[in-house]
């Protein structure tokens, strides 16, 4: 993207504090735990190229390139370019989800977790989806997580954040619009955020030119769970807990209980709008899909 990615201020300084490096093996085992999980579930098998949009310092992308998978890391904020590729992420570029500097059919597999996170304005947010759908192969897969609209008010029952009359007031807007804002910067209450309702993505991809097949909540309804640290540590507690979220993962009255949730979308046949460049390629029919949910796209 021209003159680099347009990344809210307030995003770019909650994550230079470089805390993404460590979150998912720390606070958020189980959310990368359960993605590691359906990852290996849907993803293409290696050498399969995988772009990953969004990737942050590699926590994803490192595992994918262990097992031999071909990954490229975009993400919009340098620091976390800077740390993947000290990591061992050999390909690891600023970029937008937005607008990919990719051509069209170039990726076996995209994942998107995180993006979605952080456009706050609709159009984006489809424009992003779009981008993935484009450069996605025949065949490929396309990866989306979205954080539930209902996790700050989760999180806060959990942390008693609730107890504080500031965080209460941001709950209250994240439950009627979706937009979360941590304008005093507090810690432990993120960052300028969307929070999707668990039906409201299915409408983004609609618009994206996708059909909803499906939707997989990630950690399911766990939260609050005092010892879930002990159930991750011993194998056997964190296969049985594995095999309690997995089979409740699609059940519709329980897809809000769980902070985070995924979608796979299949894509038939998509029309992308008139580009410029190297990235004006025809497009043959494909299929892509989306953890969490599942689209035909046309």
């Amino acid at each position: 993207m021209s003159g680099g990615p347009q990344l809210d201020p307030d995003v770019l300084a909650y994550y230079d504090q470089g805390r993404e490096r460590s979150r998912l093996t720390s606070t958020s085992r189980l959310e990368y735990v359960r993605t590691r999980e359906l990852l290996d579930r849907f993803l293409p098998p290696p050498p399969a190229r995988v772009l990953d949009v969004g990737g942050g310092a590699g926590a994803y992308a490192l595992p994918l390139i262990a097992s031999g998978y071909d990954v490229v890391l975009v993400d919009p904020v340098p620091l976390h370019v800077d740390q993947a590729r000290t990591s061992g992420v050999s390909t690891a570029v600023i970029g937008d989800a937005r607008s990919l500097e990719f051509d069209d059919d170039s990726f076996d597999a995209v994942l998107m977790l995180g993006p979605l996170y952080h456009l706050t304005d609709r159009e984006d947010r489809v424009s992003a989806i779009r981008e993935a759908a484009r450069v996605a192969g025949p065949a490929g897969t396309v990866v989306a997580a979205v954080i539930s609209r209902f996790a700050s008010t989760l999180d806060g029952l959990q942390a008693g954040f609730l107890m504080d009359d500031r965080f209460e007031g941001i709950v209250e807007t994240d439950m009627a619009t979706g937009r979360h804002d941590n304008v005093e910067g507090v810690p432990g209450w993120f960052t300028t955020a969307y929070f999707h309702r668990p039906d409201e993505l299915d409408v983004e991809f609609v618009d994206a030119g996708c059909r909803v097949v499906d939707v997989l909540a990630i950690e399911g309804p766990t939260s609050g769970m005092p010892d879930l640290g002990a159930w991750l540590e011993e194998d056997e507690r964190r296969a049985v807990l594995l095999r309690a979220i997995g089979r409740v993962e699609s059940e519709p009255r329980l897809l809000g209980s769980s902070s985070h949730t995924h979608r796979r979308q299949t894509v038939r046949e998509w029309r992308q709008p008139a580009l410029t460049g190297a990235r004006r390629r025809s497009r043959s029919p494909s299929k892509s899909s989306c953890l969490g949910g599942r689209w035909q796209c046309r």
